[in-house]
């Protein structure tokens, strides 16, 4: 499991996150203080509060270079 902290701070980057990840088949959760949300869930994620940055743990053995290249433009400073 890789953990990185993201920050989908806008509705037009939780769309874009959504649709960047949901062409892998790894797992990806959003960890917000006790909650666990599945990543690929629209829904889900705007069940947090997306104004801080959120941890995100990706469940990747293969893939974890391509993922993380995909996901750069999410990543909080």
């Amino acid at each position: 499991m890789t953990a990185v902290r993201v920050s989908l701070n806008s509705i037009d980057k939780v769309k874009a996150f959504v649709n960047d990840i949901s062409g892998f088949s790894a797992e990806f959760d959003l960890v917000s203080g006790r909650y666990v949300i599945d990543a690929k869930s629209i829904m889900g994620i705007f069940s947090l509060d997306i104004s801080k940055p959120i941890d995100l743990n990706i469940h990747a053995e293969d893939d974890i270079d391509e993922i993380l290249a995909t996901i750069k433009p999410y990543l909080a400073d």
